[in-house]
């Protein structure tokens, strides 16, 4: 089955193939959406089926939102108790970006992003040291999300959503943003002891 295109940057950051081997690790699938008069069947996750998360990925809690058109939320994350999260556009379509926030990553401050259609059953896959976002291009976008790690609210870090180094292409110029988003550091401005390090962790950890 085809998956969403992905898209990388910065432009002009992303050509090496360490940058590239780097990202590559934030993968993207979709699942069958069978239709009928009634309306939609999609069946998210199954642990005998695979997914673009890694095989033997471990999920501890489940999450969703419902967002406006407009909406930005992000760019989100957890250290130390990092999160894996396997994402699911249940209604709508959306925007989303993971940014590689792992200190000394080839790939560090570059990110990857897909419009995800509800319609497509789109998924994707974002890893342990990324922060993640998304922008809702359509009203009543709802996303559905499993994580490998429980929410813990003294690990969380927040990363401007439009930090000018990361020169993310946002689709909707009038973005609604939340105050606390609003307010977050640019990633040159968090300190070395808040991010989580390349040296690899597990994908699904």
């Amino acid at each position: 089955m085809d998956a969403p295109a992905l898209h990388v940057g910065p432009v002009g950051q992303v050509a090496s193939p360490a940058v590239r081997a780097a990202l590559g690790v934030v993968l993207a699938g979709r699942r069958a959406r069978p239709t009928d008069r009634r309306g939609a069947f999609q069946e998210t996750w199954r642990a005998d089926r695979p997914t673009p998360a890694p095989e033997g990925t471990a999920f501890v809690q489940d999450n969703a939102s419902l967002s406006g058109v407009g909406v930005v939320r992000g760019l989100h994350a957890q250290w130390p108790s990092p999160q894996g999260k396997l994402l699911s556009i249940l209604a709508g379509r959306i925007w989303d970006v993971a940014v590689d926030i792992r200190r000394g990553s080839p790939a560090f401050g570059c990110w990857v992003a897909a419009e995800l259609d509800a319609e497509q059953g789109d998924q994707l896959w974002i890893p342990v040291g990324f922060a993640h976002g998304f922008q809702a291009l359509t009203d009543g976008a709802l996303l559905a999300y499993k994580v490998t790690a429980l929410w813990a609210p003294g690990t969380e870090l927040a990363v401007r959503w439009d930090d000018p180094a990361l020169a993310i292409p946002w689709p909707i110029a009038a973005a609604i943003v939340s105050d606390r988003d609003a307010a977050a550091p640019r990633l040159a401005e968090l300190a070395p002891d808040r991010l989580p390090p390349h040296d690899p962790l597990p994908s699904s950890s």
